[in-house]
């Protein structure tokens, strides 16, 4: 077994906290130790999905340690990601009397983290909280940074509180057992580092797409800890998205609305994301930003991991479905003022957040990039 590993810190001062990135590090206590309080207990949160793989395994490390421990598994699925079923996990703290010093432990994909987290945030008003990824969207993303939170039936991720973890722990061995639907899924926010700020690390994507969705254990060592690197870097300097970290928000606004507008869980989060990034590298095409050759090479990226680039239909004609993507959008985050910023493209790895683009040019830029037949209406990308 490879015992090596990778750390990264996430440099918020007092709040401060690692990343490892390796495998067999579920196993490894000594990685644990320095972040729980034997004494006060834990409680591993995790899904119907992911229990039968790894929930034993964090449990033995967790006795090893001598911190009593019990598990709580939810159902799977993004429309899970709920105030039920946020109102589920309250339940089983309460019921077995956890305090405030009691570690939460996400163990699984993106919903889970973010459930946890925000449940974490909430539960006595603040309980520490241990990331443990075991998605490749997750890994690269959603575990880092302290976004938190839970889905709206007008909006994804619209409800929750920026609260950072201890401990970020990425086993990539756990990317074994990914479907490659979901592995498809992870590289869309992979690549989303490329094309915000690393030339350089696009380019080498293109060429190591194929080695990464092959699981090559060196590459995606290092494509994860760039992503990691990328996403750190950006959270020390704007932990709460006063500016610069909106960039990581690259092809979401128009993804966020593909995710509702279909319904949680019938697209992934990186399947929306793959397609709602070309929706606004077309949108920087007719500001003069960006040129064909670019959105090609975007394009085909994502054809290569297997991620759609093309949206949705969500009503009868082009048309329609642009101005119900619009509606969905102005429910977004980046809604400031009533004006909706969104991150555009001025070159592959240079991304800039405006709000140039008036009504007009958003519903051509999501007619331009429809499929070209309704048939993707309520059918998941995989299907089509």
């Amino acid at each position: 077994m490879n015992t090596m590993y990778q750390t990264l810190t996430v440099a918020l001062d007092e709040r401060s906290y690692p990343i490892h990135i390796g495998c067999g590090l579920l196993g490894r206590a000594e990685l644990w130790r320095p972040h729980l309080n034997p004494k006060m207990g834990a409680v591993v949160i995790t899904n119907t999905t992911v229990a039968p793989l790894y929930l034993d395994k964090v449990l033995a490390t967790l006795a090893e340690l001598g911190c009593p421990a019990f598990s709580v598994v939810l159902p799977d699925g993004e429309e899970y990601k709920s105030w039920e079923t946020l109102n589920t996990v309250f339940d089983a703290l309460l019921e077995n009397r956890c305090e405030r010093g009691t570690t939460l432990i996400a163990l699984g994909g993106g919903v889970i983290g973010d459930l946890v987290g925000f449940a974490a945030a909430c539960y006595q008003r603040g309980a520490p909280f241990i990331q443990v990824p075991t998605t490749l969207l997750s890994q690269v993303d959603s575990s880092v940074g302290g976004k938190t939170a839970i889905n709206h039936p007008l909006g994804k991720n619209m409800i929750g509180a920026f609260y950072q973890p201890k401990l970020v722990l990425a086993d990539l061995d756990t990317l074994d057992t990914l479907p490659p639907r979901e592995m498809a899924a992870g590289m869309s926010e992979v690549i989303k580092y490329g094309l915000i700020r690393d030339p350089a690390f696009f380019s080498w994507l293109e060429q190591q797409a194929a080695g990464l969705m092959h699981r090559d254990k060196a590459l995606l060592a290092q494509a994860v800890y760039q992503s990691c690197a990328h996403k750190a870097e950006v959270v020390a300097r704007d932990e709460r998205e006063a500016g610069e970290r909106a960039l990581l928000n690259l092809g979401h606004t128009f993804g966020h609305a593909i995710e509702t507008g279909m319904g949680y869980g019938s697209w992934l989060h990186g399947e929306a994301v793959a397609a709602g990034t070309v929706m606004a590298a077309l949108l920087s095409e007719q500001l003069g930003w960006l040129d064909q050759a670019a959105i090609e090479r975007i394009k085909a990226l994502f054809r290569r991991v297997g991620l759609p680039v093309d949206g949705p239909w969500l009503a009868a004609t082009p048309l329609a479905t642009a101005q119900r993507y619009l509606e969905l959008m102005r429910h977004d985050k980046k809604v400031s003022a009533g004006i909706l910023r969104l991150v555009l493209l001025q070159g592959i790895g240079q991304a800039v957040v405006s709000a140039d683009a008036n009504d007009a040019a958003i519903l051509q830029a999501v007619q331009a990039g429809l499929a070209v037949a309704p048939s993707v209406l309520s059918v998941p990308p995989t299907q089509i």
